[in-house]
């Protein structure tokens, strides 16, 4: 069943992302020809499944050490396979084919705890990733074949299982005559620093830290449940971001540590958003100020990200943004003020969906595997060496 899909012209492959902006499931229906670095990847269909309140929160707990449980990882292992599923479903439904012209299926799974370095003062706690969404399920639901949990297996060979998405950023948006900085803005913001002409080895890829987490939270929060996001970053631009709890936020540890490095919720979760927006409160901050403020930060971080890791060993000339944090109009303009001489775009201006990118990037990842192509990046994630990253779960 597998190995005939490599004799074919080009595959069909929906790609499945869910992120840590814990939004909803992306699905992008792609037709995938070649292979490795010679890869072209053709989006076909998008379909975008958002998490209603109740699973968000859910998830919320799982990604909490004071609220999530193993009765509960358990159970939603199985229950966001079934969500999954419905995606991938659901978008080819709309891409109006049929499920017999997909080929495979790609799924990240939606990870609820990653802990890229060793624990010092518990044994236990090693080098380690969970992301659910069990990839059997999802076979049996769909009736295909499933390529999945991919961190695991560049951390086994001793790189932090993050950021992965800079291995097809470099496919899709290396160019000859100039550098570019490839930035997502989901939950978690990462770049990809990709010289004019250069090899994957000199790829500069790393987490710059939050991305809209901290600014969703502060809107959930403020608007009592009412909204998910700041929709266009017209809440941000109606206050004023307070600079020196920018900077202070900005003396977090993180922003100091040399690449390659990677973060998520254990870092930037909701107990740090509240805490964040306590002290704003009590500093008389009022609600478009609060939200301005974490938008400020997204956009520092990033900046200074750039400044002092990627530019020294990576000129380039343009910045180009995907993610959800690519329709935030504030955040951007704040990020085009922040790297004068930088032109900031987003990956919808060359023909690549701002939203559908990460979804792609499986895609991507899941034609390597096919081929037995190593898919991970070591320049990015710290591995010492290249390895082949997925699990493979058949349908029958």
């Amino acid at each position: 069943m597998i190995g005939e899909l490599t004799n074919k012209p080009s595959r069909l492959i929906i790609g499945l992302m869910s992120g840590t902006s814990l939004d909803g499931v992306d699905a992008a229906i792609v037709r995938v020809e070649g292979k490795g670095l010679q890869t072209k990847a053709e989006l076909v269909g998008y379909t975008a499944v958002p998490y209603d309140d109740k699973l968000r929160e859910k998830l919320k707990e799982l990604c909490s050490v004071d609220y999530s449980d193993v009765a509960k990882v358990c159970g939603m292992n199985f229950y966001m396979a079934d969500v999954l599923a419905e995606a991938a479903v659901r978008a080819a439904a709309e891409a109006g084919l049929p499920m017999d012209e997909i080929d495979l299926i790609s799924s990240h799974g939606q990870t609820v705890w990653h802990i890229p370095v060793a624990d010092e003062q518990d044994w236990s706690l090693v080098r380690s990733t969970l992301q659910i969404g069990d990839i059997s399920v999802i076979a049996k639901r769909t009736g295909k074949p499933v390529i999945g949990d991919y961190r695991t297996a560049d951390m086994a060979v001793g790189g932090q299982g993050a950021p992965l998405v800079p291995y097809a950023d470099f496919i899709l948006f290396r160019e000859e005559a100039k550098g570019r900085i490839v930035q997502n803005i989901g939950g978690i913001g990462n770049c990809a620093g990709i010289p004019a002409g250069g090899q994957p080895e000199q790829v500069i890829a790393f987490d710059t830290g939050p991305g809209n987490m901290l600014i969703d939270q502060a809107v959930h929060t403020l608007s009592g449940g009412e909204k998910s996001y700041d929709a266009g970053g017209e809440w941000a631009a109606q206050g004023t971001a307070d600079a020196a709890i920018v900077a202070e936020m900005m003396s977090h540890p993180y922003f100091a540590m040399q690449p390659p490095k990677t973060t998520g919720r254990e870092l930037f979760g909701k107990a740090y958003a509240q805490q964040w927006m306590e002290r704003m409160s009590r500093q008389g901050l009022g609600d478009a100020d609060i939200v301005a403020t974490f938008t400020a930060f997204t956009a520092h971080s990033i900046a200074q990200s750039y400044r002092e890791f990627v530019l020294p060993a990576c000129p380039a000339s343009e910045v180009i943004v995907s993610g959800g944090g690519a329709h935030n109009r504030t955040l951007l303009a704040m990020l085009a003020g922040l790297l004068p001489g930088l032109s900031v775009t987003t990956s919808d201006a060359l023909g690549i969906s701002s939203d559908a990118k990460e979804a792609v990037a499986f895609a991507v990842f899941a034609n390597n595997f096919l081929f037995g192509i190593p898919n991970n990046l070591p320049s990015a994630t710290g591995a010492p060496v290249q390895t082949i990253m997925g699990k493979l779960a058949l349908p029958g």
